[in-house]
């Protein structure tokens, strides 16, 4: 357990929520899978090991309201270290700014709403779900390892690698008598042969990518910032050059971790059959087809594609 630092805070993070905001339907979300190995659900708590450089910090983060409900109650996410360890500065500002991505607080989706309403396809997604923010990948990493592990697999099955991988080169603490895990870093990733991968029953192609992508992003050549100021089309094809990353991957990364709102991939076969569900279709659309369907929802492709996904699973 790391000691205090100095000018380190103990104090909280605590984060002022938009309207709308569900809570409960992101903890349902978060919950989807009992071998998820980066943050655990804990009642109404989500605790989360974040693991920068040298300093291990461990936050638990809960949801508080103040006042009697409606317009007037004051809402929050609360991120507290129960390790009693403080933060870095740096780790601090790195923490919030996870937190406002990975629950995509700055977002007004009244527009989406209003879309959804209009959109035999997206309305009763949009009312079951809603004020369910997008939850993201903040970590650009792992959002590529993420989506390289789910190619070609159910998704039980890649919670399943996610979390061998995670154990196996990843760094923990233990609290409570649990161990929590952080992901594993590009540089650890990096140094990796194929075959130490293809132990955890990975592919021996899923194992290049993954390792791959590690020494793209160890080396600076793969990172977030040039990917967003290149754009949507640019990220795309920044992307799509990547060994093992092919429009799906790139369309996964743009939406879950860039948050770029057109993101749509429209091959996937979730999004397909939830369209064909919402729809009522006799059969499950193209990827053309699904493109053509989605152009009304221009500008909110990648929150279009989240909910439809949240229908299934």
């Amino acid at each position: 357990m790391n000691g205090i630092k100095p000018h380190a805070d103990a104090a909280p993070i605590v984060l002022p929520v938009p309207e709308p905001f569900n809570y409960p339907a992101a903890l349902a979300y978060l919950s989807r899978s009992s071998d998820e190995a980066l943050y655990a659900v804990e009642g109404d708590s989500l605790v989360k090991l974040f693991a920068r450089g040298g300093e291990e910090i461990l936050v638990q983060v809960d949801y508080e309201e103040d006042g009697s409900g409606g317009s007037t109650a004051v809402r929050r996410l609360v991120a507290a270290f129960p390790m009693g360890d403080a933060p870095s500065p740096a780790m601090r500002r790195h923490i919030e700014a996870y937190m406002l991505e990975w629950f995509d607080l700055d977002r007004d989706l009244e527009p989406f709403y209003v879309l959804t309403e209009s959109s035999d396809l997206l309305r009763e997604a949009g009312r079951t779900f809603r004020g369910l923010r997008m939850i993201g990948i903040p970590d650009l990493f792992e959002a590529v390892c993420w989506a390289i592990i789910g190619q070609q697999i159910n998704l039980a099955f890649a919670y399943t690698l996610k979390k061998r991988f995670t154990e196996t080169f990843g760094r923990s603490v233990r609290w409570n008598g649990r161990d929590y895990w952080a992901f594993p870093e590009p540089a650890a990733v990096a140094s990796l042969e194929p075959a130490d991968i293809m132990a955890l029953q990975m592919t021996g192609r899923k194992s290049e990518y993954l390792i791959g992508a590690a020494r793209l992003v160890a080396d600076g050549s793969l990172d977030k910032q040039s990917l967003l100021q290149a754009g949507w089309e640019g990220a795309e094809s920044k992307l799509v050059a990547i060994r093992g990353i092919g429009l799906w991957t790139a369309h996964y990364v743009m939406m879950r971790c860039l948050r770029m709102p057109e993101a749509l991939p429209a091959a996937d076969v979730g999004l397909l059959n939830a369209i064909k569900a919402a729809g009522g279709m006799e059969r499950r659309p193209t990827a053309d087809e699904a493109r053509e369907l989605a152009k009304p929802w221009k500008g909110w492709e990648a929150y279009a594609t989240f909910y439809l996904w949240r229908t299934l699973y």
